[in-house]
């Protein structure tokens, strides 16, 4: 973490160790679930991490916009291999992947087809190039990628998945066969 005179550690320097930190933990999690170590709770699980990361992306969008100290950004290294993840992911939710997507809700209303593995990886991408930045020590350019990314690529791809999983956990939830509900509702109340 970069100190500023005097000793004190900025706003922006603690910014960049909560973004780093969220953005570990969801990868970590998404990998887990990609691993099949959640099978039973992969929605839930992925729905919560997700929420947590719209979180960490509300609090970039919310402050002034971070530019980097050369006004360019340093190479942070090659980009990981994430089709392995894509297709790891794509198997544990087989059958979910695609949903109907708004292009834009503000200026083009019109559907489109999206991908709910393509938009957790790309937003697995967007977060492991910031880390790889933060990583080398260079906090203003891993807060600048992540403001970017976020502004421009995945926090809509994080939103729009949320959305998904929301809505898959609900079908799964109220389009339960009611006699199904009805006797684990007794079995709950009738240890």
């Amino acid at each position: 973490m970069q100190r500023h005179p005097g000793g004190a550690v900025g706003e922006l320097d603690l910014l960049a160790a909560e973004t780093a930190r969220d953005a570990q933990l969801y990868l970590a999690t998404v990998r887990e679930v990609a691993a099949g170590a959640a099978a039973d709770t992969a929605i839930p699980v992925l729905l919560l991490a997700t929420a947590q990361l719209l979180l960490a992306g509300s609090r970039l969008g919310a402050v002034q916009d971070v530019v980097p100290d050369e006004r360019f950004e340093p190479d942070a290294g090659p980009d990981p291999d994430l089709d392995p993840l894509r297709g790891s992911l794509a198997n544990v939710l087989e059958g979910l992947d695609e949903y109907a997507d708004v292009v834009d809700p503000l200026t083009a209303a019109e559907l489109a087809r999206g991908s709910l593995v393509g938009d957790l990886v790309e937003v697995c991408a967007a977060l492991q190039h910031g880390l790889d930045h933060y990583d080398r020590g260079r906090l203003p350019e891993a807060l600048w990628w992540w403001q970017f990314s976020y502004l421009s690529t995945w926090g809509d791809r994080a939103a729009a998945s949320l959305r998904v999983l929301q809505s898959v956990l609900s079908h799964l939830r109220l389009d339960a066969d009611p006699e199904t509900v009805a006797d684990a509702e007794f079995d709950a109340l009738h240890p």
